[in-house]
């Protein structure tokens, strides 16, 4: 099908909001260099970025815990997200503007929609991956979790929320058992948690304590109501699972982060069904897959697959039962979704 061609008025008037939508974003550029160069604007301080709203972000100095200031970005600064520590001036009625950017220690992203990694919360010490028996796990997202975790050095944990649903339904228990016991052999920390019991949440609580941590997982595994429970005056909303499909709701939309009263910090992150990985190479992908380092490398082909090659060294430690025959199907499964191009 040949392109249609615009007449004069249609290219004129295309050109012109080009040019008024150039005109608004100077305009808002030179307006945040005019307060910052003027004396309205307090000293330079350290603060926390605790959400993020495109253009402008909502930035908690650090001695006032839960006081935001909606601030503007200085231009030419790097990308900013949720976790991110900062230099800014505090203005007029709680807002502010962001000078500079400070070192971060971890960074959490992910790919859009057009392959490209997009930042997602930074300064993160736990990367907690809830699952729940309803809507069912599966190991092989799990695993992509765990590969984005270990790609980027920050500690995965596997919460298994909603373990009341067991005793209704003691038939779904074995199976989970089952496969959160291979991880937990790894040397993964495996919790378990239930906003419907007693005590239920002990094992969590002392985790996040004094850390800064993210919850991702499928929709509809909790991770909304672990917020309304653990930080109660939040009122995260809560989206509950479509009867029909089994599968969760898509509740919350933007990162933010939230104070536990012992010090933690929880950053609540958009529910996402399945996650997905950036391209990689399949010697990348072994990487994330923490028990397969011991053996990487000792293939007797440099260019192993890892599939029928001759002398493969992970392949052989299945068979040596080093590497579970199920992590080693997952990463062939991750790693053929790669080089088909599709990422999830």
């Amino acid at each position: 099908m040949s392109k249609r061609r615009l007449n004069r008025r249609q290219a004129w008037r295309i050109e012109k909001i080009q040019q008024e939508r150039a005109k608004r974003a100077e305009k808002k550029g030179n307006t945040s260099e005019q307060q910052l160069s003027s004396s309205e604007l307090g000293p330079e301080q350290h603060g926390l970025i605790t959400t993020h709203y495109g253009t402008q972000i909502d930035v908690e100095p650090l001695d006032q815990p839960g006081t935001r200031y909606r601030c503007h970005i200085r231009a030419n600064l790097p990308a900013l997200v949720t976790g991110d520590h900062v230099v800014w001036r505090a203005g007029a009625d709680f807002t502010g503007v962001v000078v500079a950017s400070l070192p971060r220690k971890s960074l959490l992203s992910r790919p859009d929609s057009r392959g490209q990694l997009k930042p997602v919360a930074a300064n993160i010490d736990y990367i907690v991956i809830v699952v729940a028996p309803r809507p069912t796990p599966y190991a092989n997202l799990i695993d992509r979790y765990l590969v984005a975790a270990e790609l980027t050095d920050i500690e995965p944990v596997i919460l298994l929320n909603k373990t009341d649903l067991l005793t209704k339904e003691p038939e779904l228990e074995a199976p989970l058992t089952n496969m959160l016991k291979i991880y937990s052999d790894i040397g993964y920390q495996v919790l378990q948690a239930s906003t419907a019991l007693d005590h239920g949440l002990d094992q969590l609580t002392s985790l996040l304590d004094a850390h800064t941590s993210v919850f991702v997982g499928q929709s509809g595994v909790g991770k909304s109501s672990l917020v309304n429970m653990l930080l109660p005056d939040v009122e995260a909303k809560v989206g509950d699972l479509s009867v029909a499909s089994g599968k969760g709701t898509h509740t919350t939309t933007a990162a933010t982060l939230f104070h536990f009263p012992t010090g933690g910090k929880l950053i609540d992150s958009p529910g996402i069904r399945e996650f997905a990985l950036w391209p990689m190479d399949r010697f990348t992908l072994a990487q994330g897959f923490k028990e397969f380092r011991e053996v990487l490398g000792l293939c007797k082909f440099r260019d192993c697959q890892h599939e029928q090659e001759p002398g493969c060294a992970l392949r052989q430690a299945v068979t040596d039962e080093k590497i579970h025959p199920n992590r080693m199907a997952s990463f062939k499964h991750i790693a053929q979704s790669l080089d088909d191009g599709d990422s999830y």
